[in-house]
């Protein structure tokens, strides 16, 4: 007859005291990833408003216009300088400036479209995007295309930092557009998909030439365009022929052809083929321009 075999104290204590403390110990570190998670998310919501300044534009300015200078694919050089651009951008609304997360969206181009978000009270409200080219023109420093919209833009989304809008507000920077032998129509499609994940839009605003007056110039092909109604007190909306010179080159343009309601907002006419644009412009000008920028993107995020 076997004898049966004493299970130790030890061991009865260890069977009972083993699966509580693989419980407990999970649920700790769920505990912590989620506390985690939840702490970065707190962090990326920090973010550092900053009122629209004459001398920070000023610098930025020089900066696009005299230090980086022409930016397209022409060249190595102005290659450079797109890339250039990119990483100004992404330092000046990221962590360690304004506060931003930067999404690096790399679609058909070599170089990435870059994206801030203000999280509006209500995530499944048609969102307002601001859109605006860091490209020049070959041979040009690009001043009013596009330096003044990338500044303008740029100084936008440093004030609307810490906003609190009932609909979500996207900044777009994208890497092509006043280059005519870009792929800008690829640059539209991938943010035509871009805005699909996301919904049908309230708005979206095609930043450019801000630096010729201080009234805004709002034209669209799409007579029904929401902000062409808001627009009160801060400019006047123009037929987009007369803007865009018989012309559909210009960037809301090309995004109605794909079925999007955008509204070109500037200062100026779209500028022409053989105009000199290497100049800084008064950058008073620009900055009270602006201020009537980020009054009418609050208004298109209310509405």
């Amino acid at each position: 007859m076997n004898t049966p075999i004493r299970r130790s104290r030890w061991t009865s204590i260890l069977l009972v005291i083993l699966p509580v403390w693989l419980i407990a110990s999970c649920g700790a570190a769920l505990w912590y990833y989620f506390h985690l998670e939840k702490k970065q998310s707190l962090q990326e919501q920090e973010r550092f408003a900053q009122a629209v300044s004459i001398q920070a534009m000023a610098d930025d300015l020089r900066k696009i216009i005299e230090v980086i200078g022409e930016r397209n694919s022409s060249s190595e050089s102005a290659a450079a300088n797109l890339s250039r651009t990119a990483s100004m951008i992404e330092g000046l609304l990221g962590p360690s400036n304004t506060g931003y997360s930067v999404k690096r969206i790399n679609g058909s181009s070599r170089w990435p479209s870059l994206q801030v978000t203000v999280a509006g009270k209500n995530l499944t409200a048609p969102a307002v995007w601001v859109l605006t080219s860091y490209d020049s023109r070959p041979g040009s420093r690009g001043a009013e295309a596009n330096a003044t919209g990338v500044v303008a833009t740029l100084a936008s989304a440093q004030a609307i930092a810490r906003d609190h809008p009932a609909r979500s507000i996207h900044f777009v920077f994208l890497p092509h557009a006043n280059d005519p032998e870009s792929p800008v129509i690829t640059t539209v499609a991938d943010f035509n998909e871009l805005v699909k994940l996301s919904g049908s839009p309230n708005a979206i605003l095609c930043v450019e030439a801000m630096g010729a007056g201080e009234s805004l110039w709002l034209s669209s092909r799409e007579a029904s365009a929401a902000p062409l109604n808001l627009v009160t007190g801060l400019g006047a909306v123009y037929h987009a022929e007369v803007v865009c010179l018989g012309d559909d080159t210009d960037l809301a343009s090309t995004f109605f052809e794909v079925g999007l309601p955008a509204v070109r907002v500037a200062t100026r006419p779209l500028m022409g083929a053989n105009e000199a644009d290497d100049r800084l412009p008064f950058v008073p000008t620009l900055a009270s321009a602006t201020g009537r920028l980020i009054e009418l993107i609050r208004r298109c995020s209310e509405k």
